[in-house]
Parts: C-alpha cells; structure tokens; sequence
C-alpha cells in the first residue's frame, strides 16, 4: 500500500491540488516519522510543529479561496541550520550559537515559503559549516540511514539524512566545498550545486570568497529541479547572480527534455596531490562512464595538468578566511570545537596580502580552469575518495589540524567546483556489495543547470532508484 511518504513531492503537491491529500495530513505524517525515526539518526536540531500545522491550516485555507496557487503548495520541506529562520532557533551547529533565535528570514527560506513548502524544522549541521562531516555539541552526529554507526557526511547531512529516510520529501541544504553533493553520496539521494549567483545569499551572506550556495536535496531530479526552481533568482544588492532562464522556461521542464549527445569528459586530478580512490569509487566512477556511453553520449578523459600546485594552499586559506566573521565572543572561544578554532585560529593570523593573493589566485585558476575544459559539456568526477566514514572518524584524536587533513584527503574533488562556481550534482548510481550508495558527480559548464538536469534526469530514467530505501523506510504509525 502506497504511503504518502512513498509518493515525491511533486506527487504530493499534485495530490494536495486534486484534494487527495491535505497539507495537514502532509505535515502531520511527516511529524510522525520524525518522531519515530529521528532520535537515532540525528537528522534534526530542532523541529517546529506548531509553525508547520499553523501553516499547513493556511494552505488549506489558501485552497478553498481558489485562484493562482504555488506549485509546491503543503509539502513539507526542512531547513538547514546554517541559515537564518526568523523566530526559529538557529544554532549554526555550535553550542556558542545555542539559543540564538534570529529576527528575519535567509532570501533562500523566503522563497520556499513563498512557493508553498511547509518547514518542518532545522535539520543539523556541523559547527559553522566547517568539515565535510555532520556532528556537533547541540544534537550530535547525524548518522547514515544505512548504516548508522557510519556519518552522513556534511555540512548538510541532517538534511540528506532527513530526505533519505523519509522525514521530508527534499530539503534544503548549502554547498561551499562539497556540502551538498557529499551527504547526498553517502545517503543515496540527488544533490544539486546551483551555479554561482543562481541562489541569492540575502540578507546577510556578503559573498566574500563566492564559494557557497544554497541548493536541493531530493529523491529525484525531477523533484530537484522544481524545489531549484523555488529557490532561484537574485536580491538586489546581490555580489554575483547567474543569467536566468528565458522566460517561461522552468528547471522541471528541464529535467523532462532529451539532453541529446554530449561530450562528457572523465575528470580525475584533484588539487591535492597523491590522491588515491578506494575500490568501490573507482568502479562508480568507471561504471557512471560506461552508463554514459550506453546512453549515446561521446566520454573522454581530461588531460590532466589542468590545477597547478598553487590551488590547494590558495582554498585553504580562502577557507579559513570565514572563521574570522564568526559571532563568537572572545571568552567563549574555547568552547568551539578543535577544527573550528583551527581554522578561526588561521583566518585571525593570516594578513591581508595573503587573503587577498589567494583569492586572486582561485579566481585566476577558475577562469583558466573554465577556458581548458570548454570543450566537454559535462564533466564525470567521483565525490568522495573513500566510502562512507565510522562515526568519530575525524576528530578521534581532537586535533584540529589533522581533523581538517581527513577532510582534505576525503572530499578531494567536490571544493573544485566551487572555486569554478560551475553547477554540479550528485546522483546515486552505484551500490556497494554492502547496500551502501556512492554517488556520481556531474559538473555543467557555468550557469548551465538545463543540460546537467536533462542529463541526470535521462540517467536516472535509465538506473532508476528511487524506490532503494533504507531501514525503517516502512514505519507506519
């Protein structure tokens, strides 16, 4: 019997419009699982239900004025804890942050609202972001739902765990180095990287490295794109916003046209040197290649020599260069997390000539590194060197610095292409011997989110998953 967590989420808006389901019930059975599910994965920081049935009484409301409705109306949805919720507490995944409950709402959570979804909570994060894993001092590790003594992976991992198990139909999540194609790989899900400036920042993201966006996590792409096209569009006063659509045109229709033959280039040099690919990345990433040629399209290998010995160094300090804006108080510093105050450590001591020569420096590489591969129309990358990580994995020892080396030698491919601001999605096409997913990355050529949908959708047409589920997929009240 189909269970209203079985159905997408353009199912259920489209269930909600025929008056075969409510947003109450939507929301209301969500909650539920929640409920039962969540206290051993980790999924939530915390959960709203009194603002999600108040506005799920408000979409039914909505329905019986009739009139032009929002396409998403009454699917419930959560939002990371990195952004700010107006009236909802919003942690950032540090116990500095604890109680801090902002006064207005992140661009990205208006827009949501303003397509229909409901929000359901804040789903977890690791401290400010930081690491490619999810644990922190406020709720703990969120856990893989096929495994749960293994991490989710992260920055966005409560929200790939909370899709993956069924506690919402897609969520939002952030990517600034890998923080959405990772969680996705690791729980078996779609996750999408929007191109630079597609997604605005507003009010508070100032834009200064141009490395992080907003983006979706969802069971499938097609449900990827309609939540993407619910987030896109700038904010006047926006840093950097990518071309929109033409008019009329739409991220889902997208996702529904042939992608025709493409060149797609095998990418393989990561910035850091010496990186070796465990067994079961190695065969995904050469069975997504010959799926690919099955499909009719023309796969080639990138020459490698394309990043230079100075990308690697130049991100780390780019990305150590937030810790310095961190609303932290000079004596609570110490209750930061190893890795943060390392990094912190390193913004606060870097000068500004070396700020401003790594950013320089990406930004040099970036549009080098766009001009090399112009030729291929998708790049084929793995999105994580290794398979999914045992819970303490990371920071076993407490050490900062090593923590952030794990880091580095885990996620060696994904920080790439947020230094290109390229568009990039994770899709689950490979399994592992023991039911674990390792997803495939996929890279657009700037802006050009069309072609990387119509060719994930067309993928996932050919190697259908959506119906792979976890443990506990089944619970019913």
């Amino acid at each position: 019997m189909t269970q209203l967590h079985d159905l997408t989420a353009l199912e259920q808006a489209a269930a909600v419009r025929a008056g075969e389901a409510s947003p109450t019930e939507l929301v209301e059975h969500f909650l539920a699982r929640i409920d039962a599910l969540d206290a051993g994965l980790g999924a939530f920081v915390t959960v709203t239900p009194e603002q999600a049935l108040a506005a799920a009484a408000a979409a039914e409301a909505r329905l019986g004025r009739g009139g032009e409705l929002p396409p998403l109306l009454g699917v419930p949805t959560a939002i990371k804890d990195l952004n700010n919720t107006a009236g909802v507490r919003t942690t950032f995944g540090s116990r500095v942050m604890a109680d801090f409950v902002p006064t207005v709402d992140d661009a990205v959570v208006t827009a949501l609202a303003a397509a229909g979804t409901i929000s359901l909570g804040k789903t977890n994060t690791p401290e400010f972001g930081y690491p490619c894993y999810t644990d922190n001092d406020v709720a703990g590790p969120a856990r893989c739902p096929w495994d749960p003594s293994l991490l989710a992976g992260g920055s966005s991992g409560g929200a790939a765990v909370a899709v993956a198990a069924g506690m919402v139909p897609f969520a939002q999540g952030s990517d600034g180095g890998g923080s959405i194609r990772i969680p996705a790989s690791i729980n078996g899900i779609v996750g999408v990287k929007p191109s630079r400036g597609r997604i605005s920042n507003a009010p508070l993201g100032a834009d200064v490295t141009g490395l992080g966006t907003s983006g979706p996590l969802a069971r499938t792409v097609r449900d990827a794109a309609a939540m993407l096209d619910a987030m896109s569009g700038p904010v006047l006063g926006d840093f950097a916003w990518a071309p929109p659509l033409p008019a009329g045109e739409t991220f889902l229709q997208a996702a529904d046209r042939s992608p025709g033959r493409l060149r797609i280039g095998r990418y393989l040099e990561s910035p850091l040197s010496g990186v070796e690919l465990e067994p079961e990345i190695v065969a995904a990433f050469e069975d997504a290649g010959k799926l690919l040629e099955s499909l009719g399209h023309d796969v080639e290998d990138v020459p490698r020599g394309l990043v230079g010995p100075e990308v690697l160094p130049s991100f780390e300090r780019v990305w150590a260069l937030s810790g310095t804006l961190l609303p932290v108080p000079p004596d609570r510093v110490g209750e930061l997390r190893p890795l943060t105050r390392e990094l912190r450590a390193r913004g606060l001591a870097m000068s500004a000539q070396a700020a401003m020569e790594s950013l320089t420096a990406l930004r040099l590489f970036a549009r080098r590194f766009l001009q090399a591969t112009a030729a291929y129309d998708v790049l084929l990358a793995p999105v994580v060197t290794m398979t999914p990580r045992p819970v303490g994995w990371f920071d076993a020892d407490g050490d900062g610095a090593e923590d952030f080396e794990r880091n580095k030698r885990y996620a060696a491919f994904t920080a790439l292409f947020n230094v290109t601001g390229q568009p990039a999605v994770s899709l689950p096409l490979h399994w592992t011997d023991g039911g674990l997913p390792v997803g495939t990355m996929l890279v657009g050529r700037p802006a050009d989110e069309v072609t990387l949908l119509a060719l994930s959708a067309q993928v996932e047409a050919a190697r259908p998953w959506v119906n792979r589920h976890p443990a506990g997929w089944d619970y019913t009240r």
